[in-house]
């Protein structure tokens, strides 16, 4: 492989949870009085978490998140994680046929409990191991600051720059592009609209994968 060390984003590359999640999203705040498109929600919070996703709905909003809006995503969040998500096209099969022992990690802005329960229902729970990072939960900063890759890659026990990174989401990119990885856009899910790749590349990855097949060919 032309890399040391591989690292994930999970919503959106693995899991084919974010065309969801923001039509959730969506249908939620227009039900609400404020009309918002999947698209929108995946242009304005796709890649937030935390503080920055409640920041991202207010200033959508124009008021502070309601109890009620909360309680909603709770409850879908809840929902999922019982009934699962099925994956990204062909990412059991590409994670499974990396080699074993090369060193592979999980990297997300999702709690490591989400990962860890979608990594079951994708069968796929033995692959990483514990090399799976929060952005909520091991670093100070989430995404878009480099802070969840570079504790990843230092996990890993690789240098980042030594690193490919798999990233779908402009918050993501943006991260991963400034921990000095080398990154791949990935526009393989059913959320990433035709000027998806433009997005990636205007944050400045190094290339742009449509699928798991155009992955295997930029990494091997």
């Amino acid at each position: 492989m032309k890399f040391d060390a591989i690292i994930f984003d999970f919503d959106g590359v693995l899991l084919e949870s974010e065309y969801a999640g923001n039509k959730q999203i969506a249908e939620y705040l227009t039900g609400a009085g404020h009309p918002t498109t999947p698209a929108e929600s995946m242009a304005h919070f796709m890649g937030l978490a935390g503080q920055d996703f409640i920041a991202a709905i207010e200033r959508w909003t124009g008021r502070p998140m309601s109890t009620e809006f909360q309680n909603a995503r709770a409850a879908e969040d809840a929902r999922v994680m019982r009934e699962g998500i099925e994956e990204v096209a062909g990412a059991v099969a590409f994670v499974r046929s990396l080699p074993t022992g090369f060193p592979k990690a999980i990297a997300s802005s999702s709690s490591s409990a989400w990962i860890v329960r979608h990594l079951e229902h994708l069968g796929i729970s033995d692959i990483f191991g514990d090399m799976i990072f929060s952005g909520r939960e091991h670093v100070t900063h989430g995404k878009p600051a480099p802070d969840i890759y570079l504790h990843a890659a230092a996990a890993l026990g690789v240098e980042v720059i030594r690193s490919v990174i798999l990233e779908d989401s402009p918050v993501g990119a943006t991260a991963a592009v400034a921990s000095r990885a080398h990154v791949i856009g990935f526009c393989g899910g059913s959320h990433c609209s035709a000027d998806h790749a433009d997005r990636l590349r205007a944050i400045g990855v190094d290339a742009i994968a449509s699928d798991f097949h155009d992955v295997r060919r930029l990494i091997f």
